[in-house]
């Protein structure tokens, strides 16, 4: 194991039996064997070490969001994300809570995959004619409630008794985002805008130039969200 894979261990293992959702460098370098000068050398600071341990930890959560098959129902897995993000934050509190930290200078590559992941599949959800604003926008929106609601189960677990609450809260946003499955209604512009934009992005006609698909994309988008 070499000195960064070791340090990286060391102050996983502290961050986890930590009271708090922070570990000092000096305890890191006198449990790691080694100096300040290599900690600091491989990882810049104690914000670069922390991200680099968040990212750590969240590797193998998004390694299996990676490798999960889309289903033929993309409104399903988005609930099915939404609860496997809680379910690992209630699992793993201290990296969760050091991930959305203010006080992490260091934004955590984590943080930009999740978002990322995410959007792939509010896409599909768009392409399927689900969605009902655009992906961007439903990205930003899911993401902030799943986050928020994550935290505060962390933070004020007494204030949040009822065990479905999350599956209450993630119904309500979702459902305020998406559409059943069908034919939109016929009033129904944002959706088929929100959908021709998604399909556009996906599988641009070959008989467009690229500033022509732009447009394009940037008109659908326009009247998604409207």
């Amino acid at each position: 194991m070499d000195a960064r894979e070791k340090i990286l261990e060391v102050a996983a293992k502290l961050l986890a039996e930590a009271p708090a959702a922070d570990v000092s460098t000096r305890a890191v370098c006198e449990a790691a064997g080694v100096g300040a000068p290599m900690l600091y050398r491989l990882f810049g600071d104690k914000a670069g070490l922390l991200a680099a341990v968040v990212d750590r930890g969240f590797e193998r959560y998004l390694a299996s969001k990676r490798a999960a098959r889309p289903g033929e129902d993309p409104v399903a897995d988005l609930k099915s994300g939404w609860d496997n993000h809680m379910r690992f934050a209630l699992e793993h509190p201290n990296h969760y809570r050091l991930m959305y930290s203010p006080e992490l200078t260091v934004p955590p590559a984590a943080a930009r995959e999740a978002h990322d992941l995410l959007h792939a599949i509010l896409e599909r959800c768009a392409a399927a004619g689900r969605l009902t604003v655009p992906p961007a926008l439903a990205t930003q929106m899911i993401m902030s409630a799943n986050v928020g609601a994550a935290l505060s189960m962390l933070t004020r677990a007494e204030q949040y008794p009822d065990p479905a609450f999350s599956a209450r809260l993630r119904d309500a946003v979702i459902g305020s985002l998406t559409r059943p499955a069908g034919p939109p209604a016929q009033d129904g512009v944002p959706v088929a805008a929100a959908t021709l934009a998604a399909r556009l992005r996906a599988e641009p006609p070959k008989a467009f130039t690229a500033a022509e698909s732009g447009l394009l994309g940037q008109w659908l988008d326009t009247l998604a969200g409207s």
